[in-house]
């Protein structure tokens, strides 16, 4: 009597006939795990007249219908080779037999895949449409351990940084930073090295609004900021010449007590005497006194500029000369180099810089006198100078 009862109500839920050629024929996020198992069909409209799946009678045998149900499964989810000529794009074929591989382990056979397997897939990756199937393989890996191993914590985030650095060597940006969100489908786990790797890739192509965007994400994400973090933010903001996002950042790593380093300062100080804010440039030179003794080339001829800014050629030439003094002798020759620079081509880049009229005119005349008397303070001071002055006094006219 039980077993009559059984196929009774067995037979109601399958009262309208079943058929194989539905290709949305189970929900893909079910996951039949036990023989009472409550199972979830989705209708479809579109079901051909073919022959019935469940033919014959039910006997109240659910190892039956579990078999059935994978089956279907395997139907609706089938690997990517069989549907490859309806997907548009043209994934290698490397990254499909891989997928393939993975995906019959996985989904069909219900074991885990050999780790190899995934990560030859993550170095094969050659273009979007790769990616875009590493990213699916990646759920179905995700869901089998959650539901088969019952493990619910996420790849390492070593699996991340490779994903990232598969996304970006492919130009898949929007899948590189799907690998940043702190909640996401794939197990991925976000952490500030895959982040690096976008912003590396925005610097490569100087593009701050990706960069905007990246570090967007790693605010909402929670992902802690570093010194390596301000390198590449800083490099960006200075080759795309935008101070105000430069002002903004350095803000951001400054609360968050991030320890910049030598290299970071040296952008972020070049880049104040170049559009002549002394300002900020004193503020700078402060931060980085605190937690350095001594200064680069860089930083140290900046502050000389900013002293030259202020009229005060002597005490620039102070600067310069002690900077000197603490090189060896193979890089006594950059002190030249910088010196060049700064008569050559660091006036012309800080007037233009100035808005107002007035005050071109002023920081003109300034220059014009301030660093031809910071050259002879230095020649006075025993320091041997060879600059080439004929750049600052042949330019005059756009100086005045």
């Amino acid at each position: 009597m039980q077993a009559v009862s059984k196929a009774r109500r067995l037979s109601n839920v399958f009262k309208s006939p079943i058929y194989l050629n539905s290709d949305r024929f189970l929900a893909p996020d079910v996951l039949i795990e036990a023989p009472h198992t409550s199972l979830q069909w989705r209708n479809h409209n579109t079901l051909s007249s073919g022959t019935s799946f469940f033919s014959g009678n039910i006997r109240g045998n659910y190892s039956e219908i579990r078999r059935c149900a994978m089956y279907m499964r395997m139907v609706s989810q089938a690997p990517f080779s069989a549907k490859a000529s309806t997907i548009e794009g043209s994934p290698t074929e490397a990254v499909k037999e891989l997928y393939d591989q993975i995906f019959q382990s996985v989904v069909v056979k219900r074991s885990m895949a050999p780790n190899a397997w995934l990560w030859s897939l993550i170095e094969n990756c050659k273009n979007h449409d790769d990616v875009k199937l590493l990213f699916e393989i990646l759920q179905k890996l995700r869901q089998f351990r959650l539901s088969n191993l019952r493990i619910s914590s996420n790849f390492n985030c070593n699996l991340c940084r490779e994903v990232t650095k598969a996304c970006v060597r492919v130009g898949a940006i929007d899948f590189a930073k799907k690998a940043l969100w702190k909640h996401n489908v794939y197990g991925l786990t976000p952490n500030i090295g895959s982040a690096h790797c976008l912003l590396l890739y925005a610097k490569e192509h100087n593009d701050a609004d990706l960069m905007v965007d990246i570090m967007k994400l790693v605010k909402r994400n929670d992902l802690p900021l570093q010194a390596g973090t301000a390198d590449i933010v800083f490099s960006i903001c200075y080759n795309s010449y935008n101070w105000s996002l430069m002002s903004k950042y350095s803000i951001k790593f400054v609360k968050a007590g991030v320890k910049l380093r030598q290299t970071s300062f040296d952008m972020w100080m070049d880049f104040a005497a170049k559009i002549g804010d002394t300002e900020s440039l004193w503020r700078i030179e402060k931060l980085r006194s605190e937690s350095m003794k001594q200064h680069t080339l860089v930083s140290g001829f900046s502050c000389a500029k900013g002293l030259l800014l202020e009229g005060k050629p002597e005490d620039a030439a102070a600067v310069i000369q002690v900077l000197n003094q603490n090189l060896s002798e193979a890089k006594k020759s950059n002190t030249m180099v910088e010196l060049q620079k700064l008569v050559s081509e660091w006036p012309l880049e800080v007037i233009k810089h100035q808005k107002e009229g007035n005050r071109k005119e002023e920081l003109a005349t300034s220059l014009r006198t301030g660093i031809p008397a910071m050259i002879d303070a230095l020649l006075n001071n025993g320091m041997e100078v060879r600059v080439n002055m004929e750049d600052l006094t042949s330019k005059e006219g756009i100086l005045s």
